[in-house]
């Protein structure tokens, strides 16, 4: 029987710079390996470069060990983070043979789930931030497990977009539409912002 190569995940990205700022600190992380998918998005603390640069050790160190489980790669951030100014950091590893996600966060990058078919606005789950900086100050991490189905979206976004932005997601719309909509509409406009919505297309049903 031939075996058809399916990607395990559509997703959409829309940045804001703060105007003035030469780079954004907000950063996202999606990688596909052979045992699953590891998303990520994190604000580096403050603007301009150095919030960059502790994004970018984030991004490096996250891509360099994305089959680890999310408590470790939250703790290697930390360690690797130490010289720069820290991180606010979510991220989720999907697991699509066994139809599994883990999540965990730390700071305000906020983070939901919408099944497959959802009304509009009707989100299932909402990740549990806990307070702290990844490289500074690091709480107690717990992870949440949760299933997941194919056709089911996951979104991040930092802190320049307002809570409510929960209200007008739709299961339907494609993930770049979603997430410029996103940024459009509930963006604060005085500070960076980023906003990843990843739909899981290669997760077994």
């Amino acid at each position: 029987m031939e075996t058809i190569d399916v990607p395990l995940v559509e997703y959409g990205v829309a940045n804001f710079i703060l105007p003035g700022q030469g780079e954004s600190g907000d950063r996202h992380v999606i990688c596909c390996g052979g045992k699953g998918i590891l998303i990520a998005a994190m604000d580096g603390i403050g603007h301009g470069a150095e919030a960059a640069n502790a994004a970018e050790a984030a991004v490096a160190i996250l891509k360099g060990n994305a089959e680890e489980p999310v408590i470790s790669l939250v703790e290697r951030c930390h360690e690797g983070l130490r010289s720069t100014r820290g991180v606010v950091l979510s991220l989720a590893s999907i697991d699509p043979e066994h139809g599994m996600m883990t999540w965990l966060g730390v700071g305000n990058v906020q983070g939901v789930l919408m099944r497959a078919g959802a009304q509009k606005g009707s989100v299932a789950e909402v990740l549990l931030l806990r307070g702290g900086v990844v490289g500074s100050q690091l709480p107690a991490l717990q992870a949440a497990v949760l299933p997941i189905a194919k056709g089911d979206t996951l979104v991040f976004v930092t802190d320049g977009i307002r809570g409510e932005f929960v209200e007008g997601l739709s299961a339907l719309e494609s993930p770049q539409r979603a997430a410029d909509k996103i940024l459009k509409q509930h963006g604060r406009g005085n500070d960076d912002a980023l906003v990843l919505v990843a739909r899981l297309t290669g997760v077994r049903a």
